[in-house]
């Protein structure tokens, strides 16, 4: 059965306080992976774990004070609180820096600033 979040229930966090005006945030986690063949065989017998990346991006209405201020070679961590009633999942990025930002208007809408960043690793916590 799946676990569904709901984005008015949930929050994101900066270095532990609170992100005000999330829009959106996604990640992606790859890892490279190689296959491992026996000699004289065409069936891959394993495989080895290579480097991985994990790269995210947030959107905020308007602006953030506190990202802003981030400086590029500054280290931080986000975690998002997924939550959905009783179901919750804890998504953690650790030594997060900030890789862009942006920041988009257009007529009839708000101001939307993106912030696009790299982690070392992601944690990911069902409860």
């Amino acid at each position: 059965m799946p676990t569904i979040v709901a984005a008015n229930e949930s929050q994101v966090l900066l270095d532990g306080q609170p992100v005000e005006g999330v829009r959106a945030i996604e990640y992606r986690h790859q890892q490279a992976r190689s296959n491992i063949y026996a000699l004289g065989s065409a069936e891959r017998i394993g495989i080895v774990a290579g480097p991985q990346v994990v790269e995210g991006t947030l959107r905020v209405a308007s602006t953030n004070g506190t990202l802003n201020a981030l400086a590029i070679d500054q280290s931080f961590q986000l975690t998002a609180q997924l939550k959905h009633g009783a179901s919750t999942v804890t998504v953690t990025f650790d030594e997060c820096f900030l890789a862009e930002k942006g920041f988009g208007l257009a007529v009839g809408e708000f101001g939307e600033a993106t912030y696009r960043f790299t982690a070392t690793r992601v944690r990911e916590e069902v409860a």
